[in-house]
């Protein structure tokens, strides 16, 4: 699964409106920002990542709600909306994009399935969000994952900056 297209078109976007984007990542543990900074000329809109794995970390590094996490779990809409924008106030970034799911093998319920992955992009005035249920093995559904996050950014991008 190439990814090199949607990294293209959001670095040359966001590059040209001036932009900043940030990440908040938990099931794709940072390759995110790996394949957006093996690009040249990634630093002139990517400010960073957060990887918050734990709920703790989701709490103390991104402000995302106790309440949240007993209400909806780690892996859910709401959290990922959470996550998103506490990335956008950490870094103070234009945009944040965040991502959390269940990879697998383990850590599945019959409510939350493997595959299961939230995702949240904002600007602060609006925010896509998509809940996918990917197949595969581990690496198949992070990989999954990465995809679906460019994928809403630029799909934040053209509804909000009329890419």
């Amino acid at each position: 699964m190439s990814t090199d297209g949607d990294v293209s078109l959001i670095s040359d976007y966001m590059r040209a409106k001036g932009l900043k984007l940030s990440l908040a990542e938990s099931c794709t543990g940072g390759w995110i920002s790996q394949i957006i900074t093996s690009r040249p000329g990634s630093s002139e809109f990517y400010l960073g990542s957060a990887v918050t794995y734990s709920n703790e970390a989701k709490e103390n590094i991104l402000g995302v709600s106790h309440e949240t996490l007993l209400a909806h779990g780690a892996v859910s809409e709401e959290t990922a909306k959470e996550m998103a924008a506490g990335a956008r106030r950490v870094f103070g970034s234009d945009i944040a994009a965040a991502v959390t799911g269940i990879a697998g093998p383990g850590g599945a319920t019959e409510e939350k399935p493997v595959g299961l992955v939230c995702i949240a992009v904002t600007d602060g005035s609006t925010t896509v969000s998509s809940i996918n249920r990917f197949a595969g093995d581990r690496t198949e559904v992070r990989a999954s994952s990465v995809a679906a996050v460019l994928r809403d950014i630029l799909k934040l991008l053209r509804i909000e900056n009329g890419l």
